[in-house]
């Protein structure tokens, strides 16, 4: 297994002379950075961690290195890094020199944060923080040359959640809930994400039938928020009849996730060496009766939708991220594989059943919002046969296995294949065995940048479409 356990006192600073040329080297050879962050010591020094993972050899590089106030940024080589060294210098002022544009990153009201402006000639169109109905606070700033955006500008960080500050010390009983909060709609991504660093960090091994049960739950949530959103992308250009059928069949997948565990968001099952609540034979009866019934009614109502012309029309051509713009960015999941690169941890970094029975992954590769959403849709079809050939495989056995304390001293990586894309949790312990530091990185962070590039250059009355076919959380970006 790639994601495992690192004893703190083995792994060797580098000079931070040569981190540049490290991290160069590694994504010159298709790695991406899928974790940078910053760990304060008892002396005038900070340690950075960073974590490069390549899916052509499935391997995941730890570095480590130390610094005092400052030191040479990675953005203008490696622009994937931009986000990560902006969220370093915010949290614990070290400073990345020549950096290109070191605005707060989620410190919207500080004094320091000022909006990007272009000529005369460009008007602006700003939206939000405060949206209508129920969506959470973020600020677009669009620069328009007519109806053409030539600059989005996306400010995030209004909520102050403090997620991360809560789990240093842990874990604690409170732990669990906060992981199943990070986003709400992926509460069985993160709660798997966790509970992994959690057993790798204890050495322990979760029986194969939670292993089964467990992603059964991550793909019913991929099945669930999948559909919804092919419906919120039919409804944006008018389609009713995919819009109102997938609203509905979202609600169906829920369901079958409440059977599971009495709660439609998947709360309260994942747990800390396997999961709190077993299935029997005929509720698995019911789930297979109830998936077919709703998976074909999904593949009806879609592909009513992509034999539609006026579906094709809007959608294609329409919020283009070509391929490299997306390895430069370091995009992940959906938004990474209908632009042509093809990741996904469950064939990459597989844990669990996805390590013995591999699951198919889909991808595109014209980048557009028709692209994303057919990848949404491969992965339901992929999905709902996963779902059925890993039941078939579910043999009597225990759910849930006793683990034993905490590796101390020690630093651990677990990957997840949310439904956005891949949630990275990194584990860091202390001489007691508590939490020296917990973090956090949901796809959304990666993926926001990809959002305000695709809309250069793009009608503005677009944007809605473009937004949809991402479909980023504001909360799992403000930890």
């Amino acid at each position: 297994m790639n994601q495992k356990l690192h004893l703190l006192n083995e792994l060797k600073p580098i000079p931070i002379e040569e981190l540049q040329q490290k991290v160069s080297d590694e994504i010159k050879q298709e790695g991406r950075i899928i974790a940078f962050f910053g760990l304060p010591t008892s002396t005038d020094k900070t340690k950075l961690f960073l974590f490069i993972a390549n899916k052509n050899n499935k391997s995941i590089t730890p570095i480590l290195t130390e610094t005092t106030t400052s030191y040479q940024s990675l953005t203008p080589q490696i622009p994937q890094a931009h986000l990560f060294e902006r969220e370093i210098f915010e949290t614990i002022n070290i400073f990345p020199k020549n950096h290109p544009w070191l605005k707060p990153l989620r410190d919207s009201q500080s004094s320091k944060m000022e909006f990007f402006s272009l000529t005369e000639d460009i008007h602006e169109v700003a939206v939000g923080p405060i949206h209508a109905g129920i969506i959470e606070p973020g600020h677009f700033r669009f620069q328009c040359y007519g109806e053409c955006v030539k600059f989005l500008e996306i400010v995030l960080g209004y909520q102050h959640r403090g997620i991360e500050k809560a789990l240093k010390h842990g874990p604690t009983k409170k732990t669990i809930h906060y992981m199943e909060t990070i986003a709400g709609d992926t509460s069985i991504g993160h709660a798997i994400a966790y509970c992994q660093a959690m057993e790798q960090l204890a050495c322990c091994k979760i029986p194969i039938r939670a292993e089964i049960i467990r992603a059964v739950l991550l793909e019913l949530e991929r099945l669930a928020n999948h559909t919804g959103d092919l419906g919120a992308l039919a409804n944006d250009i008018g389609y009713l009849p995919t819009a109102s059928y997938c609203g509905r069949l979202r609600g169906d997948f829920l369901n079958i996730t409440a059977l599971i565990c009495g709660n439609r968001f998947g709360r309260n099952i994942v747990t800390v060496g396997g999961i709190n609540n077993d299935i029997d034979d005929i509720t698995i009866k019911f789930i297979l009766d109830k998936l077919e019934t709703t998976y074909e009614d999904v593949k009806s109502s879609v592909e009513l939708l992509f034999q539609c012309d006026h579906a094709a029309g809007r959608l294609e051509k329409t919020g283009i991220l070509d391929k490299k713009t997306a390895q430069d960015l370091g995009i992940v999941g959906v938004a990474a594989r209908a632009s042509g690169i093809n990741i996904d941890s469950r064939l990459q970094f597989p844990t669990g059943i996805y390590s013995t029975c591999p699951i198919k992954i889909a991808t595109q590769h014209k980048g557009d919002v028709w692209a994303r959403a057919r990848v949404r849709y491969l992965e339901i079809i992929n999905s709902y046969e996963y779902i059925k050939t890993i039941l078939a495989m579910l043999q009597p056995g225990p759910i849930i296995t006793l683990i034993g304390p905490l590796a101390i001293d020690a630093l651990t990586l677990s990957l997840v294949e949310g439904w956005r894309g891949e949630i990275c949790h990194v584990a860091l312990t202390d001489f007691e065995g508590n939490f020296l530091n917990y973090k956090i990185i949901d796809p959304s962070f990666h993926n926001w940048t990809g959002l305000a590039m695709v809309m250069r250059d793009e009608d503005i009355m677009n944007f809605p479409l473009c937004n949809k076919s991402f479909n980023l959380s504001y909360c799992g970006h403000d930890l």
